[in-house]
């Protein structure tokens, strides 16, 4: 089925496959891709500012990120109609097990939006102070915004893509102008690779693996490609994946290598460390441009969470009450879609949710990060699990230690994470919105069907 064939009346432009695959992969990257910002100084935070741990730190955090990416793989190419690490789960454990990742991901996709809409609007206020007054209202009305253009489908996701991208090219720029840069401080040395090295790295680099949020994103935004066949579907998620691996880590690790020979530490009152290494590195009107698209790359994450939480809802309500199938457990109307392809009740449910939330937090992001990428390691879990289940039932030995090496890393990254405290609440609501939608289902009767996309892993859809 060719792209734009059931007359999506968004641009003609994007009735071309390789425009429509920009327009989504560069859209639902936006998550991981915005995490570059903050991961780092993340890292070195809890390194208590040891440079020269810095490098091997994030090193392991895109090791990591690409084992998840690998298994991934995996799930788009046996669910290429959407469903993720919830299908997954209920063909490997049973359906009712599979609102446990359902739960974790819609808890994450909030937060992601909140988080994302509050930064924006502390970004606005630090260009104008006066605007303090009104950074819940205007967290708030930029939540309204991006679900609003979200909503225009493809044609949507092409304006959050373009801004994915301006963020990749002036972070490019910074990174080549921090080639011939001064250092700005002291710098340290290398890790020396000593057995007391070890210990500080495995304990900072959970708290970095923030930069893995919004990897699963394509296994379930696949959902909403409804112009392109399965296999288009198993394509473009699988090269959205490979792109997020290669730009996210190609940045991270460049961002470390500089700050670390530059010296740029912790950064001091409100600026943050990408900032700094900007400020410092590149001229000023690169700084500023840095900056600028640093803020609306904050709205394109909202808009990868606005993308993806409706495509998973859409994918396990598409058998509900009235549709071809029985094999639905949500309520039909969340598979229900516009004249674009946007799922519209999926996409005001997450915006009435995050809205909510950045109220109460009140536009801070601060008073919600401390919440944010443990949900996401609970769906990790469940999805990795899976697969290796299905690895042993299959015979697959070395995607069996893949999976297995993925659960081992995603289980410790998650317990290390839930002993900050704070964390507890989002497991908490996870298991809440699990325990909402377990008891949806039975009211329906308990429709099986959860993992009946697997069926189109047959033509072709093996690893």
């Amino acid at each position: 089925m060719a792209a734009g064939r059931k007359g999506n009346p968004s641009s003609g432009l994007l009735r071309s496959r390789p425009l429509l695959l920009v327009a989504f992969a560069f859209a639902v990257m936006a998550d991981p891709v915005s995490s570059v910002a903050y991961a780092v100084e993340a890292a070195l935070r809890a390194l208590h500012g040891e440079l020269g741990l810095l490098i091997p730190t994030m090193g392991l955090v895109v090791g990591i990120i690409a084992l998840i990416v690998l298994n991934y793989r995996q799930i788009i190419a046996r669910y290429p109609e959407g469903g993720g690490a919830p299908a997954a789960t209920a063909e490997a454990f049973g359906e009712g097990w599979a609102f446990l990742p359902v739960g974790a991901l819609v808890v994450d996709f909030t937060l992601t939006i909140a988080i994302s809409v509050a930064a924006a609007a502390s970004a606005a206020i630090a260009f104008f102070p006066a605007l303090a007054p009104w950074r819940t209202l205007i967290a708030v009305g930029l939540v309204c915004l991006v679900g609003g253009v979200t909503l225009l489908g493809h044609l949507g996701r092409l304006v959050f893509a373009v801004l994915t991208l301006a963020f990749v090219a002036s972070a490019a720029a910074v990174l080549v102008f921090g080639l011939f840069a001064a250092p700005a401080g002291s710098v340290q040395g290398e890790a020396s690779g000593r057995a007391g090295d070890v210990v500080p790295v495995v304990l900072a680099f959970p708290v970095a693996m923030a930069l893995a949020t919004g990897v699963e994103a394509p296994s379930t935004a696949i959902a909403e490609l409804d112009e392109l066949d399965v296999g288009g579907r198993r394509r473009f998620g699988r090269l959205t994946l490979w792109l997020t691996l290669g730009i996210v880590g190609t940045l991270t690790m460049g961002l470390a290598a500089e700050v670390a020979h530059l010296g740029i530490g912790i950064p001091e009152g409100e600026s943050t460390q990408v900032a700094e290494l900007a400020r410092h590195a590149a001229p000023p009107a690169v700084f500023a441009v840095f900056q600028l698209v640093t803020g609306l790359l904050l709205l394109s994450a909202a808009s990868s969470s606005f993308q993806a939480g409706p495509g998973l809802l859409k994918a396990l309500a598409r058998g509900g009450k009235g549709s071809e199938d029985d094999g639905g457990a949500l309520p039909e109307m969340l598979g229900r879609t516009n004249s674009r392809h946007a799922p519209y009740w999926g996409t005001l449910l997450f915006g009435v949710l995050a809205a909510a939330l950045a109220a109460a937090a009140g536009g801070n992001e601060q008073r919600l990060v401390l919440f944010y990428a443990v949900a996401v390691f609970m769906s990790f879990l469940a999805g990795l699990a899976s697969m290796a289940v299905f690895s042993h039932r299959e015979g697959l030995r070395g995607y069996l230690a893949m999976n297995c090496a993925g659960v081992l890393i995603v289980a410790f990254t998650l317990v290390v994470n839930l002993l900050r405290g704070l964390p507890l609440f989002s497991v908490a609501a996870s298991l809440a919105v699990a325990g909402i939608f377990y008891w949806m289902w039975v009211r329906a009767g308990k429709p099986q069907g959860l993992h009946g996309h697997a069926k189109a892993r047959d033509a072709g859809g093996q690893p």
